[in-house]
């Protein structure tokens, strides 16, 4: 497929407030996703501060683990396992956080150093894109 053709199908999504397509074109599959709109409009460039919204700002001793890469966020190895994380659980540096799912392939996300889950910041089975703030970790001393 080309790339013209990919970029008609983007808008044509973007235009009708789709989430995925799947075409089907010479015995070959093509799937494309994007993140869900904020209802309202997209609100992101214009909200509030932390302090000024009255939730909890992050601490500055808090670090944050972002997505290397577009894919689906899983927090656990299987449907039925439980997560490899919770709020509130101790981790150690290269402990698997999460694993994210891009073309078939999954990825481990690891603790960069040792901490405790503070925050995660994205459900399971969630469509993150590169950035995408995964986990707030609190650095141990």
């Amino acid at each position: 497929m080309k790339e013209a053709d990919i970029r008609k199908y983007a808008g044509l999504m973007r235009e009708l407030g789709l989430t995925g397509l799947e075409i089907t074109e010479d015995n070959k599959i093509v799937r494309l996703e994007r993140m869900t709109a904020i209802p309202g409009g997209d609100k992101t460039a214009a909200s509030p501060a932390p302090e000024a919204s009255g939730t909890t700002p992050a601490r500055t001793d808090d670090s944050t683990i972002t997505s290397p890469l577009v894919g689906v966020f899983y927090a656990a190895p299987a449907e039925n396992a439980p997560p490899y994380v919770a709020v509130g659980d101790q981790v150690k540096k290269g402990m698997t956080l999460c694993v994210i799912e891009a073309m078939k392939l999954i990825n481990e996300i690891c603790a960069e150093h040792d901490g405790v889950i503070t925050e995660i910041c994205v459900t399971n089975g969630q469509v993150v894109e590169y950035g995408t703030e995964l986990f707030r970790i609190r650095r141990s001393s």
